[in-house]
């Protein structure tokens, strides 16, 4: 794995923010299960993704609509402080803020954070923001989160940045602090990074018990076996979009599922397509996607760079939609 700054913005450059930052996620300790939310319908999703760096907020807000308009599933943007797939000295806009007004301004489309670093939030202030969206948005919150990798924001923003081991420890532990405000009256909790004492949580969150978590990252000595017992939706990484890789991806986190008492069945998974897996025709784009499906995949988040391409969108929408999608 990468550790210098240059060889990180080379390969998000190469491959997009959202799949990098899954792909650099760390590794996490196996802790124990928490009560889990409903399993993932079984039917194929689709998403957008909307990085909000180098892009005004009218922007943003007339593409969101226009995704609700256009019978999306899914709307994420992205959790960071400055832009991470150009200059870093640009505009960038805050996450979570954000996706509190984009969620009041639309209607039907699951709405989230694609994925929250959890070194930058306490868990229990991230659950208080979490709850508050699902408010907002009458129950169309997904929770995204992982363990934070930006090494060039924690250092400009003097926010702390252990190991990747450190930093994936410390995501195991916030998941168990999510999962018990969501569902106690009041909790507790001592552990190495968090604690809780007769912590109250109210209002809960619209959706019970608890929003869809959804975790990326690709570590599978930690990483998956903590996806495996608390997630709703893996977040993972596919070089180029290639089958035969997610193919092999999926069949081994089945099997870490299996190990920890988990049915696969119950973790939705994920992945991201860039703009030139959806360049050619719609049988051709249809057949990319269909052999992902194959592979395992159940939900596809299109990330956009801005300024965003909406005519790619409604060509999506119009012609490859559809055909996933009985009548």
């Amino acid at each position: 794995m990468a550790t210098g700054r240059m060889s990180r913005r080379g390969f998000l450059k190469s491959v997009g923010a959202m799949t990098a930052a899954a792909a650099i996620a760390g590794r996490v300790s196996m802790p124990k299960a928490v009560s889990a939310a409903p399993a993932p319908s079984g039917k194929l999703r689709f998403g957008v993704q909307t990085p909000p760096q180098y892009v005004t907020y009218k922007d943003l807000l007339q593409t969101w609509q226009e995704v609700d308009e256009l019978g999306f599933d899914t709307a994420f943007v992205f959790d960071h402080f400055m832009p991470i797939s150009s200059d870093p000295n640009g505009p960038c806009f805050e996450g979570w803020t954000l996706l509190s007004a984009l969620a009041a301004q639309t209607k039907q489309v699951k709405v989230g954070v694609l994925v929250t670093g959890n070194t930058y939030r306490n868990p229990a202030i991230l659950a208080k923001m979490a709850a508050t969206v699902d408010q907002v948005s009458n129950g169309r919150l997904i929770l995204g989160i992982g363990a934070g990798w930006f090494e060039l924001e924690h250092t400009a923003y003097g926010i702390p940045f252990s190991t990747a081991g450190g930093r994936a420890k410390q995501l195991g532990e916030a998941v168990e602090v999510l999962k018990l405000l969501f569902t106690q009256e009041k909790s507790n909790f001592t552990g190495k990074y968090y604690q809780l004492k007769e912590a109250p949580f109210a209002p809960k969150t619209v959706q019970k018990p608890y929003p869809p978590i959804l975790i990326g990252g690709m570590g599978p000595k930690r990483i998956q076996p903590l996806v495996a017992r608390h997630a709703n939706i893996w977040n993972f990484f596919v070089r180029d979009g290639d089958p035969q890789e997610a193919k092999q991806i999926c069949t081994k986190f089945d099997e870490i599922c299996r190990k920890v008492g988990r049915d696969p069945a119950q973790v939705e998974k994920s992945v991201s397509l860039r703009p030139p897996q959806l360049t050619g025709t719609t049988k051709e784009v249809h057949g990319r996607i269909q052999a992902l499906v194959d592979a395992g995949v159940q939900h596809f988040i299109i990330s956009l760079p801005s300024p965003y391409d909406r005519v790619l969108l409604r060509r999506f929408a119009k012609e490859v939609l559809p055909t996933f999608r009985p009548a």
